[in-house]
């Protein structure tokens, strides 16, 4: 029976303050909130890939990680979770290990969706008993907000900049969460920050117990990133599900369900004016790409909504 929200945000936190990271960063509040999902009695190895959550959280000799914790480069926080998955079945099997440990890998969506994703696809394919944990923040942010293929389609970035011979990013993004889906994991999800978070904690709860591979993707915007007024992070999010620019959903044993549908879909125009980085879509002679955005939103949507059988 799944743990009741109000009980889960009663846990002790496991990412505690003292970190580096900015105000209103949504990746603190996703991991934070993901680890109260662990309970009490168990352990956990946090696998973090190089990137915003690494560089603020850990500086040797200091943590804000209360957990075991392994510092990856970008690439392998994937196959460090097979290892130490591995290790620790070996450790058990001969009784030198008695705690319950949950293994929980952490990357941006630099290092999920481009540089680590031949790891990643690796272990969800062996089926590691193990947690990816993807805050996506729609860009390379702790090198100088960078696209990345996470990236939405004409997002200002500095390696695609708005000029006059550029709308910003020319591509749509990746959607990842389909990707795994694909390699017929038991368990995948979207999910972002709405209200008391309960769709964050049902989903972070499933993955970490379901047994094998599981995978949790979180929008979790980024202030500079962004471009967006810091205190109304919740406000990009709500916006982000109600016009299903990112839609909550799970993958569960081969069945798709869409877990939050708004009562009344806005255009996405209402997520995109929230933000500095689209600012530019908002010029007359720019409407037409609005609604190729919408357009794409809209096919994304209809797919989602087909294989939900909806």
């Amino acid at each position: 029976m799944a743990t009741s929200a109000k009980e889960i945000m009663s846990r002790p936190d496991r990412l505690v303050p003292g970190h580096r990271m900015c105000a209103g960063c949504g990746a603190t509040i996703a991991l934070r909130n993901v680890l109260k999902a662990l309970k009490p009695e168990d352990q956990a190895v946090i696998l973090n890939a190089t990137g915003c959550m690494e560089v603020s959280t850990f500086t040797y000799p200091y943590t804000s990680w209360t957990d075991s914790y392994m510092h990856n480069a970008f690439e392998n926080a994937s196959a460090s979770a097979s290892g130490v998955e591995a290790a620790y079945k070996a450790l058990q099997k001969k009784g030198r290990v008695k705690e319950n440990y949950k293994f929980i890998a952490v990357g941006g969506d630099g290092s999920s969706y481009d540089i680590g994703f031949q790891s990643l696809s690796g272990a969800m394919e062996r089926n590691t008993d193990y947690v990816y944990v993807c805050y996506d923040n729609e860009a390379y942010m702790n090198t100088g907000i960078q696209r990345s293929s996470a990236t939405p389609m004409y997002a200002d970035t500095t390696t695609t900049p708005i000029g006059s011979q550029s709308n910003g990013k020319p591509q749509n993004r990746k959607d990842l969460t389909e990707v795994i889906a694909a390699h017929n994991v038991p368990y995948a999800a979207q999910t972002t920050f709405m209200g008391n978070f309960k769709d964050l904690y049902a989903k972070a709860e499933k993955a970490i117990y379901t047994p094998g591979a599981a995978f949790l993707n979180i929008l979790a915007p980024c202030p500079r990133g962004w471009r967006y007024d810091t205190p109304k992070i919740m406000d990009v999010c709500k916006a982000a599900v109600d016009t299903h620019f990112w839609p909550c959903y799970e993958y569960e044993d081969g069945k798709w369900t869409i877990t939050y549908e708004p009562k009344n879909k806005l255009p996405i125009e209402d997520f995109l004016k929230l933000q500095g980085r689209f600012k530019h879509l908002f010029k007359k002679e720019n409407e037409h790409l609005i609604a190729e955005i919408q357009k794409e939103v809209d096919r994304k949507w209809d797919e989602l909504a087909a294989k939900c059988n909806l």
